[in-house]
């Protein structure tokens, strides 16, 4: 038996409830993984919210799809991205539904091996908002040597952004509030208050001149501002669909947007390497007991946790 986290309805964080549920031996392809921490995201919560449906015979609906644990059980020909998995291995999952457990069974080829040296927070934190940054930035190309605008990059995945374009040899300005900062500075990042004023303030940060734009927010106000600085063709958002009509490139699920299924199935190879080796960052706003699953998606949901939420079973 393991726990697990439901929505019992469709709703907000009330409906969240932990019951024990069985835990199915894996079938071939499959593994059962002893979860070791949970990364939340945004989407664990518009999934039970209603926004995407709300049919009854989905209820209860396991919530989560990101995590990292240890191998306790494999099925006939087993195979993660590395290769064959067996007893023990430590490993990240995404997608992983149903992840908000002490125990859950997985597609193998969902997994990759999590380094040694790598925490559990920071494995069950780093693929999901990662192979977005990672997406974004393929589409911009080439970017060393150029500097870039990152609207939102002090969230999960701006921050990541930022981090990868810095490593490519981009020079970064980015967006955030006041009290992230410093904290940008240390990413080396040039921050840049939002609000009233944003594209002056962009232009004297980079005299330079901005040659591409991430926008991990969505807002009016970041598009509005990128389409001041550089062509549509050059801002590239994970979050503004409601602008799809201005020209600019959209990534992940909304309408009209690269689902980009090869890029990011690959970008765990970039990724994990790096956070290994302590050369790319997941900030760790808070971690919470699975039992307090509904309180850390209150905070998810404001919106401004200041990093990355993580459950430990």
């Amino acid at each position: 038996m393991a726990e697990q986290v439901v929505a019992t309805a469709f709703g907000g964080p009330e409906v969240l409830s932990v019951v024990e549920t069985e835990v199915p031996e894996p079938a071939a392809g499959r593994i059962t993984v002893d979860v070791r921490a949970i990364g939340v995201n945004p989407i664990d919560h518009k999934l039970y919210s209603g926004a995407f449906g709300s049919d009854p015979d989905k209820l209860p609906l396991p919530v989560g799809n990101e995590l990292a644990g240890v191998v306790t059980a494999v099925g006939e020909g087993a195979t993660g991205k590395a290769g064959p998995i067996s007893v023990g291995d430590e490993v990240l999952v995404q997608p992983a539904p149903g992840a908000y457990a002490s125990s859950v069974t997985v597609r193998a080829t969902h997994a990759v091996p999590k380094p040694a040296g790598l925490s559990w927070e920071t494995a069950a934190g780093l693929l999901l908002a990662g192979e977005t940054a990672v997406h974004l930035l393929t589409l911009l190309g080439d970017v060393e040597g150029t500097t870039l605008l990152i609207h939102g990059a002090s969230g999960s995945v701006g921050v990541l952004a930022a981090q990868l374009a810095v490593a490519s040899g981009a020079r970064v300005v980015g967006t955030a509030g006041e009290k992230r900062a410093e904290a940008l500075r240390g990413y080396g990042v040039t921050p840049v208050r939002y609000g009233e004023g944003l594209v002056d303030r962009v232009r004297e940060a980079a005299p330079e001149g901005i040659s591409g734009v991430i926008d991990t927010s969505g807002t009016d106000e970041a598009i509005d501002a990128s389409l001041a600085l550089v062509p549509p063709d050059r801002v590239v958002s994970a979050a503004a669909f409601q602008r799809a009509g201005d020209g600019i490139k959209l990534v992940g699920g909304g309408p009209g947007a690269d689902p980009g299924a090869e890029i990011r199935s690959a970008a765990w190879e970039r990724l994990v390497p790096l956070a290994a080796e302590g050369r790319l960052e997941v900030p760790i706003a808070r971690t919470f007991p699975l039992a307090e699953a509904a309180e850390a998606h209150r905070l998810s949901i404001d919106g401004h946790p200041g990093g990355k939420l993580i459950l430990l079973p």
